[in-house]
């Protein structure tokens, strides 16, 4: 059976794994993420490259990894937190420093591959997932493959616009009304507190314990991401809508998520379709397992 060594590139950290083609995770950790530039992100992946290759025999590297990643080129366009790798060929450098095939996937698709693969999307063909994080970003799943757009862009969400700001003619995005860091920073201007002495936990917790400043921008939240689910069951009209990202975790999510979007449809006169909502399932391993889904994939297209 063959193992794949799995990347996960993050703002915080970069995660690794062994993952076999079944989709187990044999071995797992992850470092922080370097900072100084794609030198040492090299250098880092070339030292867990030799660490792991002394106890398995590994076919390929996979790799997630954020910005809008071309899987063919291996170039990485857009922006991300990582500012580095947005330029050279990431997939020739990290073939170069690791003396192994590479593939390289952008880490919200990855996600959804997993959840194709083994998650609540495998016995589903047309999907959409939502992934919540800093940003708001996702994919969108047709016949069980990732559609990328003419630019890459598909499954961008977090720039679909949603209302309009206060006091001002500019429109607000999805990220910028529903991510968790705009979560976070609406309840630290109503508390008027630094943004660091909050996170998106505390907030849950806090307004289960009837804090009126997180209860009322928590309904607001919910509010704005039910709008923003509404609106792509219209658009694209999925068998089922997937929310990942590290909030997903909330067990109250899904249910408060879906009854403001059914409230939507019911206000509205000429919807009748009530968007399927669920929760993913890997949460911080999906970009690990996607992955390797996308390596597995790419080299029975290309028989290598």
């Amino acid at each position: 059976m063959n193992l794949y060594l799995a990347f996960d590139l993050g703002g915080t950290y970069l995660k690794y794994g062994i993952i076999n083609e079944e989709g187990i995770i044999l071995e797992k950790g992850k470092v922080k993420t370097p900072q100084s530039g794609v030198e040492e992100l090299l250098s880092t992946i070339h030292s867990i490259t030799e660490t792991f290759k002394k106890k398995y025999n590994i076919k390929l590297i996979a790799m997630s990894s954020p910005g809008a990643v071309d899987s063919k080129t291996g170039m990485i366009g857009g922006e991300s937190a990582v500012e580095y790798i947005h330029g050279p060929n990431m997939m020739e450098l990290i073939k170069k420093a690791t003396n192994l095939d590479v593939y390289i996937e952008n880490d919200a698709k990855c996600a959804a591959l997993a959840e194709v693969w083994l998650g609540q999307a495998k016995e589903y063909n047309d999907v959409i997932i939502v992934v919540i994080g800093s940003g708001i970003g996702g994919a969108i799943v047709k016949d069980r493959k990732i559609h990328y757009g003419k630019n890459l862009h598909g499954g961008e969400f977090g720039y679909m616009l949603i209302k309009k700001e206060l006091g001002s003619d500019r429109y607000m995005n999805w990220s910028e009304t529903s991510s968790t860091i705009s979560l976070i920073e609406k309840v630290a201007r109503r508390k008027n507190v630094s943004i660091d002495s909050l996170s998106g936990e505390m907030i849950f917790k806090l307004a289960s314990e009837n804090d009126m400043d997180c209860i009322i921008e928590l309904n607001e939240w919910y509010q704005t991401l039910a709008m923003g689910i509404f609106n792509l069951q219209y658009i694209y009209d999925p068998e089922v809508i997937i929310i990942g990202g590290g909030v997903s975790e909330q067990p109250n999510l899904i249910n408060e998520i879906t009854k403001r979007t059914n409230d939507l449809v019911t206000n509205n006169g000429y919807a009748t379709v009530y968007p399927v909502i669920k929760r993913c399932l890997f949460h911080n391993d999906a970009n690990l397992i996607g992955a390797v889904f996308g390596a597995i994939r790419h080299l029975k297209e290309h028989q290598v």
